[in-house]
Parts: C-alpha cells; structure tokens; sequence
C-alpha cells in the first residue's frame, strides 16, 4: 500500500522531495520510491499494483506503475464531464467523478481497456489507451458500498434493506473491463445470513464477503463469494495469519506485520463505537485494536501501525495527509492547480 504518512504530508508534499513510500502487507517491508510527478498528479485510485492518477494540468487519467514509471495514457475526465447531464457546475462534476473504482483488462495487441466507476454518480464509463475521450455507458450502477476491483472485474454489494423490492436480501452484482453489458446479478444473500452492511475484500487471491450476521451487530461472519454464488451459507472458519481492515475500502494484512494482531480477525470501526475494534473469528469476541491515543489527535506521538494501514482505507484521508481519527473528518480543500478542487 501507498504509505499514509500523516502531518499533511498528502502525495506530493514538497517536504517528501518527490518521494514516497510503500509498505508491503505481507513482508511489512518498507520501500522508499522517487515519483516526482506526484507534485502535479493526484492519486484517484490504486488497481491491480498501478496507480491511477489524474494530471492537474488537463485532467488526464494516466496509469503508472509505481516501480517501473511505465504509464499508460488515458482521456482526460473533461470529456466525461460533457456528457453528464446535471445540473452541477463543470468543477463541481468533476470533483464527484474523482471518487471512482477502476478495473483493467488488455487485449491480445496491448491496447489497455479501463472501466470506472463513478462511486458519488452512480454511473460507469469506458476508455482504452488508443481513446480520446471516455465514453458514458447507458446504463446506472446499482447503489452500493465500495466497489472491489480484481481480475479485471468489479464486484459491488446492493443493499434492499431501504427499497421495496425484497428487502430482506442483499444482492452481489459483477461487472467486466471489457465489456460493456449491464451489472450481472451473480449472487443473492438472505439478511439472516448478512446483514447490512456487507463489505467486499480480496484474501489470498479469492474474494470474501464479510458481514455481521444479525442485526443487533453482535457479531462478524465471513464468506466465499464462490460459495454464496452456488448458494452455499456456510462461514469460512478462520482466515489463517490474516486480518481483514474494513473502511472505505477493504484489505487483507499479514498479522505478522502487525503485533499484537495474531491473525484470524476483522478490524473495523463498529457501528455503535467510537474505537476500532477487532472481532476474532475463532473466538466470537470483541477487543479494542489499538490504544486510545492512537484514536484520537489529541495526542502529537507517533501512532499505531494499525492507525495507518487503516488510513489506506479512506482515500478522503491519506490523500490530504490526514490520519484516520474518530474525530478528523477531512474537508474538501484547494490547491493552486487549476483542477485540483477538493482531490
């Protein structure tokens, strides 16, 4: 993961001197790496080991791959932004487009193909790297929690709990970088089994879908999205040496990486605490993840390692430099650069 370093040091800063670093979740191995076009880019998304960047400049979507600097060229957003019918002002358009979920396929002769998803527009549009603008598709993307992007597939929960049809399920829909068909309904999920709301992870190169499974958020359970398509309700037992970090986003992190996390457990923000609590899946039971200092901004020490791998969670956070804190909700904020409203 791209290192949240905290103090306003958002990617860029002119005090990282056009560096910055990752913090590998396996090996908890630090590398330090130079990108100085971060000083007039904007990091939107991270998918399949690249970065999706935007350039300030003209809004264009590039593709870097962090370690090598290839990138691949992408239209800028400016051409979506026309063909949104709204009533919002270009820039205001273009600050809820920069919350986006992206998944990339390549065809046979290397053209790249990137599919996004308009989190905030409930939309998705297409490009590849021979385009010169993207292209709206017609259809809307159910509403849904974060998006999961992997293997060139986006997977996305739509809760009914709030809508007449079936409101006693939530259902799982796919969609495919390159294609262009409408989300596929691929698995429905009976509220007895998962209850709202239900987040999606990759672990091990298979996706789970984890949940509280009543109401009351009493307690976790989590799932293979393979078994729930063939209708199997059955929770994994346990998940090994891993801990899943539930936020904006979802990852997976050796707990070697991170004492004094021992692995089989879910780290969250609970719905009814303030703190970030971890649900041991072995055990059925609750602990605090981290200390009370590490929680709040009160305090000027150093904070817990959890602290910010949970920051990598909330893009709104670590791209201003912000910590993840119960009481530190990011503004929207400006910068010189012309496009750069609230990134």
């Amino acid at each position: 993961m791209m290192f949240a370093e905290g103090h306003g040091l958002h990617p860029g800063h002119e005090n990282l001197g056009g560096h910055i670093r990752f913090f590998n979740l396996d090996s908890g191995i630090f590398v330090r790496v130079r990108l100085p076009l971060l000083t007039d880019h904007c990091v939107l998304d991270s998918v399949e080991g690249l970065l999706v960047l935007q350039r300030d400049e003209d809004t264009a979507i590039r593709l870097l791959h962090p370690f090598t600097g290839d990138i691949v060229e992408l239209p800028p957003l400016t051409s979506l932004a026309m063909q949104l019918k709204t009533d919002y002002p270009e820039a205001t358009k273009l600050k809820l487009m920069r919350h986006i979920s992206a998944s990339i396929s390549v065809a046979d002769d290397g053209v790249v193909r990137v599919m996004v998803i308009l989190i905030r527009m409930m939309r998705a549009a297409v490009a590849t790297s021979q385009d010169t603008e993207w292209s709206m598709l017609s259809w809307r993307v159910p509403s849904h929690y974060q998006p999961l992007s992997t293997g060139g597939k986006q997977y996305l929960v739509h809760d009914t709990y709030f809508e007449d049809i079936d409101p006693d399920v939530a259902q799982v829909f796919q969609m495919e970088a390159h294609l262009q068909d409408t989300p596929k309904l691929i698995a429905t999920i009976p509220r007895e089994i998962l209850a709202y709301p239900v987040y999606l992870v990759e672990c091990d190169s298979e996706v789970l879908v984890v949940g509280h499974n009543d109401m009351s958020f009493t307690h976790l359970a989590v799932h293979r999205l393979s078994d729930l398509v063939s209708e199997r309700y059955v929770p994994v037992k346990g998940i090994g040496d891993k801990v899943i970090f539930v936020g904006g986003r979802a990852l997976c992190v050796s707990s070697k990486i991170l004492p004094p996390t021992t692995g089989n457990a879910v780290i969250y923000q609970h719905p009814r605490e303030l703190t970030f609590s971890q649900y041991c899946l072995g055990s059925s039971t609750w602990s605090l993840a981290t200390d009370e200092c590490s929680m709040s901004n009160l305090t000027q020490g150093p904070c817990s390692l959890i602290t910010h791998v949970f920051t990598c969670c909330s893009r709104g956070h670590w791209n201003k430099g912000l910590m993840y804190w119960r009481d530190n909700e990011p503004l929207t904020w400006k910068v010189k650069q012309k496009f750069r409203d609230g990134a």
